[in-house]
């Protein structure tokens, strides 16, 4: 299949409602779509191979989980050249969930999910800050999350 995939409003009216609910049935999906329940299945198999749609995953509530703290981490590198070393150290770091390679300010810019304050310092000093090629950090904790939604295709 060709990563080249032409998508259309069908498609786009798919994505929306499984975007809200991936555990939809593809029979209430085709209903609302207004086609056959094969069609959304073979448009959802080429989408996937066009690496339209990459993955399907759960949205944890860390919270619920104990891990009471999440936070926003500006990375600092000491020279630019050093992402790639720095972003395979970090990714060994399991309470890291995002990591982006950023214009402006910083170099990289993480979310993490700490159980505390503690737990929270440390990741920082016993785990990142000991990564080499990290000049330094700014830490920001997330008081709320006032929104999590997928962007609006239709």
């Amino acid at each position: 299949m060709s990563k080249n995939y032409e998508v259309d409003n069908i498609d786009l009216k798919i994505l929306e409602i499984l975007m809200q609910d991936s555990k939809k049935p593809f029979t209430e999906v085709a209903k609302k779509v207004n086609v056959s329940q094969g069609t959304v299945h073979v448009r959802m198999n080429k989408m996937e191979e066009a690496e339209i749609v990459e993955k399907n995953t759960l949205k944890i509530n860390y919270a619920k989980l104990g891990y009471d703290i999440t936070a926003f981490i500006g990375i600092y590198l000491e020279k630019s050249a050093l992402y790639d070393q720095v972003l395979m150290k970090l990714k060994e770091i399991p309470e890291i969930t995002n990591i982006h390679y950023t214009t402006g300010n910083y170099s990289m810019f993480i979310k993490i999910h700490c159980k505390d304050t503690n737990h929270l310092k440390i990741v920082l000093h016993d785990k990142m800050q000991q990564v080499e090629g990290i000049d330094r950090t700014e830490t920001m904790i997330s008081l709320e999350e006032s929104l999590d939604r997928s962007l609006k295709l239709c």
